[in-house]
């Protein structure tokens, strides 16, 4: 059965022996509250949260973000790949669709030379091909800033095809460090249109050379282009001429992600 971001979110925090105060204040937090909430699923944590949760509970950010269907490992070597196949869907594949089913047994009934199917069952979100993005609104602002909200409310889930996005340029590593956003304001036109839907990966949370962020500044959001200026700043670039550059301190600014997509299908 697969878990909710509160429940792995408690899981983690009891396996690690914290209590919630305890975890609240090594998350630079003043209440434990703040915890209480995000394990009860009546708030629902940021990004840059769970980045600072999962750095005080010693994991990685998917272990909280991603929720993986657990698969019993069967040792009988009689059984055929079609079989353990048919075990896999029936245990963990509710959510795939008929079409996807009928091509995964169809691939495991054809012979091969290493007798194994290429598919991946415990990756979080795989429908077949298909996976699902989270999407978060945060609205990064394109503009003067976004004052930055404790908790952003979840969106309906976008399904894409990891396949088709590589096909059209966007490098990522995996595909559950994938997220939507949505930009508003004019600043970043014509590249970003106010409140196009944007994929990021929010696994970069440091610069990695120019390009679109999502990123934290004075306490306030942002989606701008960032360039290296120097040691100790940047420059916030906006791709509407009428809004001139700006040189910001590299220390005040904080990284979410970046930007790799626009959901009208620009690369950036």
């Amino acid at each position: 059965m697969n878990e909710s971001l509160s429940q792995r979110i408690k899981r983690l925090r009891k396996a690690t022996g914290m209590s919630q105060a305890q975890l609240a204040d090594a998350c630079g937090w003043k209440s434990q509250s703040r915890v209480g909430n995000y394990e009860a699923g009546t708030r629902e944590p940021t990004l840059a949260d769970i980045a600072a949760m999962a750095a005080a509970l010693g994991v990685d950010q998917s272990e909280l973000l991603l929720s993986s269907a657990a698969v019993t490992e069967v040792s009988a070597p009689a059984r055929s790949t079609t079989d353990l196949v048919r075990q896999m869907l029936a245990k963990s594949g509710k959510g795939i669709p008929e079409e996807a089913r009928q091509r995964l047994l169809a691939a495991a009934e054809e012979p091969s030379a290493s007798s194994v199917v290429a598919a991946d069952f415990v990756r979080p979100g795989l429908v077949g091909d298909e996976v699902w993005i989270a999407h978060y609104d945060v609205r990064g602002a394109m503009g003067d800033g976004e004052v930055a909200h404790d908790f952003p409310e979840m969106l309906q889930d976008i399904r894409v095809s990891p396949t088709h996005l590589r096909e059209m340029g966007v490098e990522f590593k995996e595909h559950f460090h994938l997220k939507l956003i949505t930009g508003v304001g004019q600043s970043m036109a014509p590249t970003i249109k106010s409140r196009d839907p944007l994929v990021v990966d929010i696994s970069i949370r440091e610069f990695v050379g120019d390009g679109i962020y999502y990123f934290s500044h004075q306490g306030h959001q942002y989606i701008k282009r960032l360039q290296k200026k120097g040691r100790d700043h940047f420059k916030m670039i906006s791709d509407n001429t009428n809004h001139p550059p700006e040189d910001i301190r590299v220390d005040e600014t904080y990284i979410q992600a970046r930007v790799l997509l626009v959901w009208n299908a620009h690369l950036v």
